[in-house]
Order: structure tokens, then C-alpha cells, then sequence
């Protein structure tokens, strides 16, 4: 893996990660590593998805018109991984 891909996917992760944490309500306390995280786990989730709905491989991240849906099912992923995060992790006082 060179470094073009590699910062492809940390910027295609933090692009991700970030509409999931604008989309789920609440406080979400973790930085921008975790929101890399959080979007890069959110794309395989998306993916495997779409994955069991459609039975064959989604188009990669691409800027081309003809994938959107990609995007979508990314984030939607994101925004599943960020819900099941909330959950199993909740806000204490003592934070």
C-alpha cells in the first residue's frame, strides 16, 4: 500500500466519519483518529451491506458521478457503527 492510498483512505474516512457524527444526535466525545476510525469501519460495514442486499461488490470510493452510492452506504454504515458505539459505551458522569 503506497501513501497515496493510504491518505485516500484516512481523508475518505475522516469525510465519512464526520457526516456520520452530524447525522447521529448527541455529544459524540472522541477526536478526529477515532472519527478516521469510526468512518473507515463505517465503509466496511456499508459494504458488507450492501453486499448481503445486492449480492455482488460495491463500486470502491470514487469521485465519478456513477458512485454515490458508495457514499451512501458508507455513511450509513458509519452511522449504524456510530449508533452500536453509543450503545455499548454510554456517557458517565465522570467523564
Amino acid at each position: 500500500m503506497g501513501v497515496h492510498t493510504f491518505l485516500s483512505w484516512v481523508v475518505c474516512g475522516l469525510v465519512v466519519g464526520l457526516m456520520a457524527r452530524l447525522l447521529v444526535p448527541g455529544w459524540h466525545r472522541f477526536g478526529l483518529l477515532r472519527t478516521v476510525v469510526l468512518g473507515i469501519v463505517g465503509s466496511f460495514v456499508g459494504g458488507f451491506l450492501y453486499w448481503l442486499i445486492r449480492g455482488e461488490p460495491g463500486e470502491p470510493f470514487s469521485l465519478s458521478g456513477n458512485a454515490w452510492h458508495g457514499w451512501v452506504t458508507a455513511v450509513i454504515g458509519a452511522v449504524l457503527v456510530l449508533w452500536a458505539y453509543g450503545t455499548l459505551y454510554p456517557k458517565r458522569w465522570y467523564q
